[in-house]
């Protein structure tokens, strides 16, 4: 091996996790090297939330302009250029990655390219080279979870990893799974125009989103033409002509359907192969690392953060997993505090949530008030032509503390900070209601949703 490099802190990983977690030490001054095997990013980056997010904005753009009439824009003629849409998708990619890369370079972050090994609590192995080191930070992330159904190796079979690369609309598209990657997917493609049946083994989709915005939602996924069958085991999938045959079971019995391609989408799984953990003596729960509240393995000065510690597996929690690992790494005493972490879906429509859902208010037996506002009683909602959902807003009943926000509407993924930020400095419905909203605003919905914990929203006649 070449002659030992030292650093304050290696990370290996360059996902949300790690590259933030480079940032975040370079800024306390720590000499800090970064190793990532594929490109600077992850797979939030290169293979999830800006990609998806970059088509979710042409399936936007393409509903805008089938119903650009509406808005007294009359166009001669417009189609679907999948070529340059998944162009598009790559190149909004390529400029975040090279945004990361000049990060680094910026701030003197050394970059390795390779797969890391752990060889011990104060070395790493990349591509031959020894990099000596004071702490490690693990943030390998993870990969598409499989299930043992026969068939899901045949062509056609896909992951949201091998989606991204398709180069055109399949005609009809089954999808494995119904949560957040699942559905967003299914959304993606009914509105670029395939036929899309989503099959869920358990009795909802969207696990983690308050009931109420999902029945909600459901009663708008019959309307865009999207097929959902809860409580479905599949059990193979099948070549039939030119087509892939579904087979999947409900307690009515077996069924039966044919689809030009199967996505399937049932989650991620930690990605910790590689790494030399069994040989160090790394601590697992299961495939993911066990660590701390302070985000420490069992071995002194070795860290892990992201998804691949299994825990709540979004991007911004991995982000802010890093932030407190090299604060604890270079002296601070951090621990994690996860009551406050909006989640967010990019249906049509956008669906968010920060805190408790209304079942899990009540399974802790706390007296709570529930108020909410329609987007269809808002002018700004008017003004843009989307009035469809609501906020949904869930307080204590004697303090007003907010306990949960849920949305589901236009731009609910934006909307929903506002939640985040009063739930995280203990606010009150109260403390919303007396904030002065701008005018015409989508934020007024959540002022009147607040409203309604306190003698009534102004907006809409009580019933």
């Amino acid at each position: 091996m070449a002659d030992p490099k030292e650093y304050d802190i290696t990370i290996i990983g360059g996902g949300p996790g790690g590259y933030v977690a480079a940032l975040r030490a370079a800024q306390l001054g720590a000499k800090v090297a970064l190793v990532e095997k594929d490109k600077l990013g992850g797979t939030c980056l290169n293979r999830g939330c800006i990609p998806t997010k970059a088509m979710v904005r042409s399936v936007e753009a393409l509903h805008e302009a089938k119903h650009a009439a509406d808005f007294g824009v009359d166009l001669k003629g417009f189609d679907l250029n999948f070529g340059r849409l998944m162009a598009r998708k790559n190149e909004v990619v390529a400029t975040q990655v090279a945004g990361i890369e000049r990060l680094m370079k910026g701030n003197k972050i050394d970059v390795y390219n390779g797969a890391g090994k752990l060889e011990s609590p104060r070395s790493v192995a990349v591509n031959g080279e020894k990099i000596t080191t004071k702490k490690v930070v693990l943030a390998t992330g993870s990969v598409p979870a499989r299930v043992p159904v026969p068939g899901l190796d045949l062509p056609g079979v896909v992951t949201s990893d091998e989606i991204l690369d398709i180069t055109k609309v399949p005609a009809s598209l089954v999808v494995i799974g119904g949560g957040v990657i699942g559905m967003e997917f299914g959304s993606i493609f009914n509105g670029l125009g395939s036929k899309v049946t989503i099959v869920e083994m358990l009795p909802q989709i969207l696990p983690p989103v308050d009931e109420e915005i999902v029945r909600r939602y459901g009663q708008l996924l019959r309307a865009q033409g999207i097929e959902v069958n809860i409580s479905a085991t599949v059990k193979a999938v099948e070549k039939k002509g030119e087509s892939l045959e579904v087979t999947y079971e409900m307690a009515k019995g077996q069924s039966r359907i044919e689809a030009e391609m199967v996505l399937v989408a049932v989650g991620r799984s930690p990605y910790t192969e590689g790494l030399g953990l069994a040989d160090v003596g790394v601590t697992m729960n299961r495939r993911a690392i066990a660590v701390n509240e302070r985000l420490e393995t069992n071995l002194d000065g070795v860290y892990a953060i992201g998804d691949a510690i299994g825990g709540i597996m979004l991007a911004h929690v991995a982000s802010y997993e890093g932030e407190i690992a090299v604060e604890n790494a270079l002296g601070a005493s951090r621990t994690v505090d996860y009551r406050v972490v909006p989640n967010c879906i990019f249906t049509a429509p956008e669906m968010a949530g920060v805190g408790m859902t209304e079942k899990e208010v009540k399974e802790k037996g706390i007296t709570y008030k529930a108020s909410r506002f329609p987007f269809s009683a808002l002018g700004r909602a008017h003004a843009m032509g989307d009035t469809t959902g609501i906020v949904k807003l869930l307080c204590e009943a004697e303090s007003g503390k907010v306990l949960g926000v849920h949305i589901i509407g236009p731009h609910a993924t934006d909307l929903i900070a506002e939640g985040a930020a009063v739930m995280q400095m203990g606010g009150t419905a109260k403390d919303i209601a007396h904030t002065i909203h701008a005018h015409p605003t989508l934020p007024e919905a959540m002022h009147e949703a607040a409203l309604g914990q306190l003698d009534g929203a102004l907006h809409v006649l009580k019933i």
